[in-house]
This record gives structure tokens, C-alpha cells and sequence, in this order.
């Protein structure tokens, strides 16, 4: 196996389980394929561990063990994966079928994720280290879980940067569906990996659906940028007088009624609408007890930071003013760029320019089969804050 060696002082980052090692760092480089696996050596040699290495790209090595004997076969990624599963078979609730199998670097995969729905497995690869065992993953999640269908979403632009051209389509597929049926705590959605955002589903939000549902019952409730219903079943099924969606797709929205209708909710106290969420929150006159606000990532680089901010900056001050006296609002963020003190900033400054006080009650994010590695709060995309504005 060849080597890469630090620089002196740059092994703390591995002592303290941070998983990525920045090119900056590395004194010595190895002549290989963007991928291959290497030992990791510190400033005076010592052996530190084995990576994936992509000489290319600004994440150089990104750790997949820190034991300094370990030889990264098939049998270790099979048990990785048997370690994987487990967890989950310990921490997925009841009539739940759809969540996070594999959760890239927190379960040890660098650039690789795996949702599982039912009896199929969506997989996602960035990675070029991950690209190269591709097929004994494969094979492992065969072995491992027997599932009807893998269909693979692997595009992005973290898949770009690392020398890797975007791959989507169906490995295998015994089932001839291209749809499935899944349960999340007993309500039941509709998921489609081939024309879905993401995977198919926002399966992180699995927890905060069920919290904003037990807090909705007899309320009007505003669900923005809906996609296919998640927040909106949730509330109805707990009760909510009055829920409206709003959501700019079109097929998202079809979805959103296609849901509504198989968990048995009146269409005439839940409605869906086609709207821009930006139009609707500064135009429309009706105030809410509950305003939901899960955009799409707003920023997917540095670059679009400022930008971003605006945005977010711009929808929370308009739920806020659509809330009524004592209303929560539930406002969320999945862009890795802006984190959890940045976002509660930008939501600080809404509520100034709003003429609000607020209450924190919470601080939210995603369910446990999204773990983040404590080293790497870069892993934890998704933050929320459920707010009360006060009266008066």
C-alpha cells in the first residue's frame, strides 16, 4: 500500500476522528489513481491509519480507519455495513419503512449513502474511493439485505469535483415498479427514486414531522415549499383544523394530493397549491397558528452565502408577520454552508426587521439514522429552530 505523509503537526486533526485531510496538509503525495487507498503517515513517519486519496481535489485524503493494521477488503466493508444495519434495527421506530441505511462518513463510508424504502435501496456515490469498491458494495447490500431493486442517484457537484461524471439508473430492479409505498410512523407516502428530489423522499425531517404534528391539532397550518406533503400529513392526521401547501412543482404538488388522499384526509380542509412561496408569504392576507418553512439548500457553495442569507432572511420575516399572536413557527435550513450560529443570526434578524419577539423552544434536526461524527459537524446538513412569536 502506498503512503501519504503530513506535515509535521497537521496528524492532530486524525488524533481529534475529524475524518478529512485537507491537500494543504500533505508533505509527501503517492503517484496513484485518484481513490486508491493509502496508509497515512504523520511528519516523522508513524503510521496513522488508512483513506481514500484523490490527489485532485481539495479533500485529499478522507480517513476510513484509524487502526493502523487494517486491511480495507470486502470482509471489513461487509462488516461495516452488518454495523450499519444494526443500528438501525435498534433506533427506526415502529411502522416505519423508509429511512437512512447509510450515512456517508458518519457510518464510515466517505461519499457514500444508501435510504432504503420498502424493499428497495437508493444509493448515492461522490466519491472517487467510493466509486472504485462500488461493485462490492453492491454485492453486500445483496447479500445483506435482499432487496427487490437498487436504483443508484449519483450526480452533484461534489461528484464533479472529484474527477467523477453524474450516474443515475436502475442497477437492478426484480419489481417492474418504479413507485413504492412506504410507512413513517404509520402514515403512509408515496415514493418514486427515478423523478423524486434527493432519493425519493426528505427522510431526515422523519422527526420533526412527527414533534410539528402533535403541536397542530386544531390549528391553521401554512406548510411552505411542501414538496410532496410530509409536514402536511402529519398535521392533518393530528388534527389540524386547516392546512394549506404551497409548493412551486407541479408534480411535487401531485404527489402532495396523491398523499393526502391515501392517508384518507379531507382535500377540502387541506388544500395544495401551486405558488411561488416568496409571492405568497408578502401577498396573501390570511394569518396562521403554525407556519413550516423547509426551502430547498439556498446555498450549495461559499459563493452563494450572501445570497442565501438573503433568502432566508427574507422568508422567515414574512411567515413571521403571516403568524398569529402566540403562532410557532418551524424554520429550517439544509444548506451546508450556512450553520447552526449563522442561521439562528439570520433568523435573530428577521424577527428585528419583523417587529417580532420570539421564543426559542427548540433546536431541531435530523432523526438518528443521520448521524454525525462529533469531529465533523460538517455531516449535519440540516438545522431547525422551532420559534413562538409573542404577542403584543
Amino acid at each position: 500500500m502506498e503512503s501519504v505523509r503530513l506535515k509535521p503537526g497537521k496528524e492532530k486533526v486524525i488524533h481529534q476522528g475529524h475524518p478529512w485531510i485537507f491537500s494543504g496538509a500533505i508533505l509527501q503525495k503517492a503517484n496513484v489513481p485518484p481513490g486508491t487507498i493509502v496508509q497515512v503517515r504523520s511528519g516523522d513517519g508513524s503510521n496513522m491509519g488508512v483513506a481514500f486519496f484523490n490527489p485532485k481535489t481539495n479533500i485529499a485524503l478522507r480517513m476510513i480507519s484509524r487502526t493502523t493494521n487494517v486491511m480495507p477488503d470486502e470482509h471489513f466493508w461487509h462488516e461495516r455495513l452488518q454495523r450499519a444495519i444494526e443500528l438501525r434495527q435498534w433506533i427506526i421506530p415502529g411502522q416505519t419503512t423508509a429511512y437512512r441505511l447509510i450515512h456517508a462518513e458518519a457510518d464510515g463510508f466517505p461519499g457514500f449513502i444508501v435510504d432504503r424504502y420498502e424493499d428497495i435501496c437508493v444509493i448515492s456515490i461522490t466519491t472517487a474511493g467510493i466509486e472504485k469498491i462500488r461493485d462490492i458494495l453492491i454485492k453486500i447490500i445483496q447479500e445483506l439485505i435482499r432487496p427487490a431493486a437498487i436504483y443508484e442517484k449519483s450526480e452533484g457537484s461534489s461528484r464533479k469535483l472529484e474527477g467523477l461524471s453524474a450516474r443515475t439508473g436502475w442497477i437492478f430492479n426484480n419489481s417492474d415498479k418504479e413507485e413504492w409505498t412506504v410507512r413513517e410512523n404509520g402514515h403512509l407516502f408515496i415514493i418514486n427514486p427515478v423523478h423524486g428530489q434527493k432519493t425519493g423522499f426528505f427522510i431526515d425531517q422523519r422527526n420533526n414531522r412527527q414533534l410539528i404534528g402533535s403541536l397542530s391539532q386544531g390549528k391553521k397550518v401554512l406548510n411552505c415549499f411542501s414538496y410532496t406533503g410530509g409536514f402536511t400529513v402529519y398535521c392533518a392526521k393530528q388534527g389540524a383544523q386547516r392546512t394549506i401547501s404551497i409548493d412551486s412543482s407541479k408534480d411535487a404538488n401531485q404527489m402532495a394530493i396523491r398523499n393526502i388522499r391515501i392517508n384518507n384526509i379531507s382535500e377540502k380542509d387541506h388544500s395544495v397549491i401551486e405558488a411561488n412561496v416568496f409571492d405568497f408569504l408578502r401577498d396573501d392576507g390570511e394569518r396562521f397558528d403554525l407556519i413550516i418553512l423547509d426551502p430547498p439548500a439556498f446555498s450549495k457553495s461559499r459563493h452563494d452565502l450572501e445570497k442565501a442569507a438573503r433568502g432566508y432572511k427574507d422568508i422567515n420575516l414574512h411567515a413571521m408577520r403571516k403568524l398569529n399572536p402566540g403562532g410557532l413557527l418551524a424554520t429550517f435550513s439544509c444548506s451546508n454552508f450556512v450553520h447552526d450560529e449563522l442561521f439562528l443570526k439570520i433568523v435573530q434578524s428577521a424577527a428585528a426587521d419583523a417587529g417580532k419577539q420570539s421564543q426559542l423552544l427548540q433546536t431541531l434536526g435530523p432523526g438518528p439514522d443521520h448521524p454525525t461524527l462529533l469531529p465533523h459537524i460538517e455531516g449535519r446538513y440540516l438545522k431547525g429552530l422551532l420559534l413562538r412569536i409573542l404577542p403584543g
